[in-house]
């Protein structure tokens, strides 16, 4: 038996929500499990009947936020090679998987408090990762910027070790990303 399909939200309500998920990611990356409730609500400009209105609990709020930060940078793979040259088009997502797992790292105790709890954010992150890898990697090759021996969970893997590695040092983050961009570029 499949689940009926949610009702589409009207404008004022999916903006309320698309609120309370930006304003719980920021909050949990910098508060982690001490971020509360009504200063999410306060900081998405809404009133906590409507946080609770969308996200019954915390440990929903918790999850809709991973996963809405998952959806964000997975969704501007194909947004950025629209607008970009291949090789620029990762350069750019590069950034947004390093702010991505930066907020990531900052939701983490707030994650482990789910999971505890019996829920999975993770479930499908790996598979949409590579997924948005892929194209900008495929795209690269195709033009001639990119090296074709590579595959989009080295990728993945390498730019996780970058953005961990470097931490809050954004700056240095950049530098070792074009450093990793120079890797896929050429061969020896």
């Amino acid at each position: 038996m499949t689940e009926p399909k949610a009702k589409p939200l009207r404008a004022d309500a999916q903006r309320n929500r698309d609120q309370v998920l930006a304003a719980a990611a920021r909050a949990f990356a910098k508060c982690g499990l001490e971020a509360t409730l009504e200063g999410i609500a306060k900081d998405a400009g809404v009133g906590i009947g409507t946080l609770y209105r969308h996200f019954p609990t915390r440990e929903a709020l918790i999850e809709a936020a991973y996963r809405k930060e998952l959806a964000t940078v997975c969704e501007a793979a194909p947004e950025l090679l629209d607008k970009l040259p291949p090789a620029e088009a990762l350069r750019a997502w590069m950034d947004r998987f390093a702010d991505y797992l930066h907020t990531k790292m900052g939701m983490a105790d707030a994650l482990r408090a789910i999971i505890a709890a019996g829920a999975n954010p993770y479930d499908h992150s790996l598979e949409l990762l590579v997924g948005a890898i892929e194209p900008l990697l495929a795209a690269g090759v195709a033009s001639g910027e990119l090296r074709s021996d590579i595959s989009a969970d080295d990728v993945l893997m390498s730019l996780s070790g970058v953005a961990l590695a470097a931490g809050d040092r954004r700056d240095q983050a950049g530098r070792l990303l074009d450093l990793l961009l120079d890797g896929l570029r050429y061969r020896a």
